[in-house]
């Protein structure tokens, strides 16, 4: 019985002639509803994430945990889910195009640059990360517009005023673009810590323990798979790790996004600046690190249900 898959360190062979058969198109599904049930379960960590890394002004004042219960109270219980109708039409996208993207850079990296071993899952986790970004940036920086908003605040009124309004008054397409160097950078350590270290801790739990940590893949019995529970937890060391590695940029990176919407926007132009302003300004542990606690609390359940949905989904659509 193998114990882990040819091609990805998330567990998919090679597909045989039959099975290439609209593959691209089942990897993408799957990648895609990863991703979506990820964030649908974070949805509001996130918004207070937002809320709290670009210092919004009714929420400054309060640590993680207090705005949480903050928001219901001002904006009520759907004001949690603020800007996750334009996360949703995102992310799709994005988990499909990095998970999908993922697998194909591995096999870029392996036969035809000859890289392989530990590095290639780190490098192509990077490449992944950084591909779906750009596919998919003007959607996230619509999402954070609508998210940093507050009730009785509207500047938009939803995702396509929010499109007609940046493209109007923020230098047309250059504007849904502000921020995407810092996201770029971010991503590369973040996506690339994140599949290195969920594919290494696979990798080994199969290899040292599989009878404990295994079990047969569902459309595959010769595929020895994680257990559900030791795939969240593994999704879940993943993204904590990587999430304390680039957690710095992912903050530099919002305030550049939500450009004109704060009022210090003028000190926010490049990465650079963004990140010795809000140093200056904030320090560390209350600027650059503002929020990271509550990141902790969504980063890991949110990391531990996209592999484990990925890794589930690609039973379901038979890419073991």
């Amino acid at each position: 019985m193998a114990t882990e898959a040819p091609v990805s360190a998330t567990g998919a062979q090679i597909p045989s002639p039959a099975q290439r058969d609209y593959y691209w198109v089942r990897s993408f599904a799957a990648g895609g509803v990863a991703g979506c049930c990820a964030k649908s379960t974070i949805a509001p960590l996130d918004r207070v994430k937002i809320l709290l890394q670009a210092q919004n002004h009714h929420y400054k004042h309060l640590g993680a945990f207090a705005t949480l219960r903050a928001v219901p109270k001002k904006e009520g219980f759907l004001g949690l889910y603020k800007g996750n109708g334009a996360m949703m039409v995102r992310i799709f996208p994005y988990g499909a195009i990095q998970f999908m993207a993922f697998d194909n850079y591995k096999k870029i990296l392996r036969k035809r640059l000859g890289i392989s071993g530990h590095i290639h899952r780190l490098m192509a986790g990077s490449l992944a990360g950084m591909t779906a970004v750009i596919c998919t940036y003007p959607l996230d920086v619509i999402r954070a517009r609508l998210a940093f908003q507050v009730t009785g605040e509207h500047r938009y009124t939803g995702i396509v005023n929010a499109f007609q309004t940046i493209y109007q008054k923020e230098g047309g397409v250059s504007g849904f673009y502000r921020g995407l160097t810092p996201t770029i950078i971010g991503m590369a350590p973040y996506a690339g810590f994140s599949f290195f270290t969920f594919g290494t801790l696979k990798t080994l739990g199969l290899a040292h323990a599989p009878e404990l940590l295994g079990r047969p893949s569902s459309d595959n019995p010769d595929v020895l798979v994680l257990k559900t529970h030791v795939n969240l937890l593994c999704g879940g060391v993943a993204g904590a790790i990587a999430q304390t590695i680039s957690y710095p940029l992912d903050v530099a990176r919002r305030r550049m996004q939500l450009g004109t919407v704060l009022p210090d926007s003028d000190k926010c132009l490049t990465l650079t600046k963004t990140l010795k302003y809000v140093h200056s300004q904030f320090g560390v542990k209350k600027g650059l690190y503002r929020g990271l606690s509550l990141n902790y609390v969504r980063c890991v359940p949110s990391q531990a249900v996209a592999f484990t949905t990925y890794e589930f989904m690609k039973q379901v659509l038979h890419l073991n």
